[in-house]
């Protein structure tokens, strides 16, 4: 999940903006939890385009 849709039960403000203390340590946990922990689905979406892209390409260069 991203951080970017979620909203703080201690402030009522989007965790991304981080107005509260609360705000600010859920978004470094959630940071810390991967390489893709801090994309939002449609860039994932992106990257696995590009991914099987590259592997039809290669796949084509191959015959």
């Amino acid at each position: 999940m991203t951080y970017d849709r979620l909203v703080c039960a201690n402030c009522a403000a989007p965790v991304s903006e981080g107005r509260c203390r609360v705000c600010r340590a859920s978004r470094e946990r959630m940071q810390e939890q991967g390489p893709f922990a801090g994309l939002n689905p449609a860039m994932l979406i992106a990257l696995m385009v590009i991914l099987v892209a590259a592997l039809a390409l290669l796949a084509h260069q191959a015959i």
